[in-house]
């Protein structure tokens, strides 16, 4: 096919992703872009404007996500959606995500220029967001366009500064009726291309990850209230610690993990202390708890663990527990027709793919209750992700565009 003799020359996914990693860059190297921020705000107006310079048909949705078009030409109506989120963690790379929101941009375009429209309509998506990184929710993007998220899920959640999801949402525009709704039923198939954030395909030495299925994952808030004292008057048995006793439960969790099947994950990985003082015997703290595993079961019967180490270590000192679950995503397995279809399309570029299950939370595993979703993955150096020093080669990025480009002409043409 003519789409294949694409050169790596032309692509330029490498310059583009430092491009757009202008927009929230930080003096680490690093890229912040957070949800509803001027940063993000510059970011999904530039893609935008990229988008229009691609010859691509471009909308916002009322969230924020921003989509570029090339209508097909007998099925108009059937969509085959690809991208991936806009947004970062703080301080993360330039990769996580961009590669994505880039790398369907480019494919599309390499395809309008190679082939023509398509059969059925192609669409990039830039999702508004993946991380939960201002706000305590995850897939406000993807979520809203299958209908999991509306609009009135954003009164609640706030950022640190107090302010909530709605009013971030109207400070930029969005929420307000100005756009269309996001909810979609006109999507016959997504793919999300994304680089692994793991070792596997490094270690192997294979440049395409074909992700079988994405891990389910529980988030946590716990909770625990205990008697705020002086540190030099009070005796240890006297003690109502709820720090000790945090440092008790994180402990017995990591080794009731240690025992778990190997594919489970647990994360400990922010605490806050009141007062937060030396000489102050904390009166309440509170600390995440992030679990991940490819079964639904196995996630139930450590949440049922989790909540008996939490309130038997509590008991014995004197703290009184709650637990919030905040999130609950459940494993999805990705469409078997679309990976065999994504095999297919690698091994004619000349890559051999390996198949993985993803550990990692995507938007294609929201999209994929709904849809039939498919995921690549490209190799992570080291594994190194949501940091500065997330770096993926050009000759591996230039690879996977033209990995997908192959899928999308196969479903689209």
């Amino acid at each position: 096919m003519e789409h294949q003799q694409l050169s790596a020359a032309n692509i330029g996914i490498s310059d583009d992703i430092q491009w757009l990693s202008q927009f929230g860059a930080s003096a680490s190297g690093g890229v912040t872009r957070l949800l509803y921020t001027k940063e993000w705000m510059d970011a999904q107006l530039a893609v935008k404007k990229k988008m229009e310079a691609f010859g691509l048909e471009t909308a916002f949705d009322d969230v924020g996500n921003v989509f570029g078009r090339l209508n097909g030409t007998e099925s108009p109506d059937e969509v085959i959606l690809t991208g991936s989120h806009i947004d970062t963690v703080i301080d993360g790379g330039k990769y996580d995500g961009a590669f994505g929101v880039l790398a369907g941009m480019l494919a599309i375009r390499h395809l309008h220029e190679t082939c023509g429209r398509p059969k059925k309509t192609l669409e990039a998506v830039s999702l508004c967001e993946e991380e939960g990184s201002r706000f305590p929710i995850t897939y406000w993007g993807s979520g809203n366009i299958t209908g999991a998220f509306s609009l009135s899920d954003a009164e609640t959640p706030k950022d640190a500064s107090g302010i909530s999801l709605r009013e971030a949402m109207r400070q930029n525009g969005f929420g307000a009726g100005r756009y269309p709704a996001p909810l979609r039923t006109d999507i016959k198939a997504f793919l999300e291309i994304h680089i692994e954030q793991g070792q596997t395909l490094e270690r192997s030495g294979k440049d395409i990850g074909i992700v079988t299925g994405i891990a389910g994952q529980r988030r946590y808030t716990v909770t625990l209230d205990g008697e705020c004292n002086h540190a030099g008057t009070t005796s240890m048995k006297w003690r109502k610690d709820p720090l000790a006793a945090g440092s008790s439960i994180i402990h017995e969790l990591m080794l009731s993990a240690e025992r778990q099947p190997e594919e489970l994950r647990l994360t400990c990985g922010k605490m806050t202390v009141e007062p937060n003082m030396a000489n102050v015997i904390p009166g309440r703290i509170q600390f995440s708890v992030d679990i991940r595993h490819p079964e639904e079961d196995v996630l139930a019967a450590f949440h049922q663990k989790l909540v008996s180490i939490v309130e038997n270590i509590s008991r014995s000192k004197g703290v009184r527990p709650v637990i919030d679950e905040y999130m609950r995503i459940e494993p999805v397995q990705m469409n078997q027709t679309l990976t065999r279809t994504a095999a297919e399309a690698a091994k004619e570029q000349g890559a051999d793919p390996e198949k993985i299950v993803s550990g990692a939370g995507h938007d294609a595993q929201m999209l994929g209750r709904t849809f039939p979703a498919c995921m690549l993955f490209v190799p992570s150096r080291g594994g190194i992700s949501h940091s500065p020093l997330e770096f993926t080669p050009a000759h591996q990025l230039e690879t996977g565009v033209l990995t997908l480009a192959n899928v999308l002409h196969k479903l689209a043409y």
